[in-house]
């Protein structure tokens, strides 16, 4: 396999490289732990939405440089400004850089893997789970640090935790601020895997890999319809699963499949 190519400036907020079909996106303000201002998040969007333009891209890789994979948000960002009676304007903050990122990553036209190294706390864990696959390194952590401050869980984690984990352990991780490790967090199921530390990059990137040689459009519909389903009758959940396969099965990546399988060879599949 090639080596990776950068494709932004070395000292990027967010450094954006290319190895065969697979976008890496690595938060990079690791002085920081990697914490969210206002400037990361507009690139950290430009990354994703160049990503979801370019026909090239059937895989998103999203990590952390140092020994953070995201803190959070950065309480001392300028960006994050002030209401009129001159207090901070937190809900203002959501609506201008979390929700439209959470809206991103659940919209990518592509699978997304993250790979978490280090801490995760606040909207940096939060921000991990939006995406479609996580793989934690052995000394990760994770922490609903909100609590702590006065807030509420936020950049989606209201609506994921009690879908990861049912609403007891949401309501304790989200209450105490407690930190979970990795193992703790991949046996309450927030987490696909966990690895050594060492072998986490090369471990994403191999699940990246494989997942950009599979039918990407089939992929994104499979996370849509899972998203779906959680509000939906069974009724509705499998009028939805006839629609979609109805779709899908007009589709390319169909066709190839059912000849590839026939033909016992590799498919390739191009949709996206």
């Amino acid at each position: 396999m090639s080596e990776p190519i950068l494709l932004s400036s070395p000292d990027a907020l967010i450094l954006v490289a290319q190895r065969g079909a697979v976008r890496t996106l690595t938060l990079n303000r690791p002085a920081s732990l990697n914490s969210f201002t206002t400037d990361m998040h507009a690139e950290l969007r430009a990354a994703l939405d160049a990503a979801a333009a370019d026909d090239a891209v059937r895989a998103v890789l999203i990590t952390g440089a140092g020994r953070a994979f995201c803190a959070g948000q950065d309480l001392n960002d300028p960006g994050m400004g002030a209401g009129a009676d001159g207090k901070p304007d937190i809900g203002a903050v959501i609506e201008k850089n979390y929700r439209p990122l959470a809206l991103r990553i659940q919209s990518m036209p592509v699978p997304v893997v993250c790979a978490v190294n280090g801490v995760a706390a606040g909207a940096g864990a939060n921000f991990a789970f939006c995406c479609d696959i996580v793989l934690a390194g052995r000394s990760a952590s994770f922490i609903q640090a909100f609590a702590r401050i006065g807030l509420i869980p936020d950049c989606g984690g209201t609506w994921l935790l009690p879908r990861l984990v049912g609403r007891p352990r949401a309501l304790a991780l989200a209450l105490t601020g407690d930190k979970l490790s990795a193992a703790d967090a991949e046996r309450f199921g927030m987490v696909w895997q966990v690895v050594d530390d060492a072998e986490l990059p090369a471990q994403a990137q191999a699940l990246a890999d494989r997942l950009a040689v599979m039918p990407s459009r089939a992929l994104v519909a499979t996370r849509q319809a899972l998203d779906a389903s959680q509000s939906l009758t069974l009724s509705d959940a499998l009028t939805l699963e006839a629609h979609m396969q109805g779709e899908l099965g007009r589709a390319h990546d169909f066709a190839e499949g059912v000849a590839a399988f026939q033909q016992k060879r590799p498919a390739v599949f191009k949709d996206r």
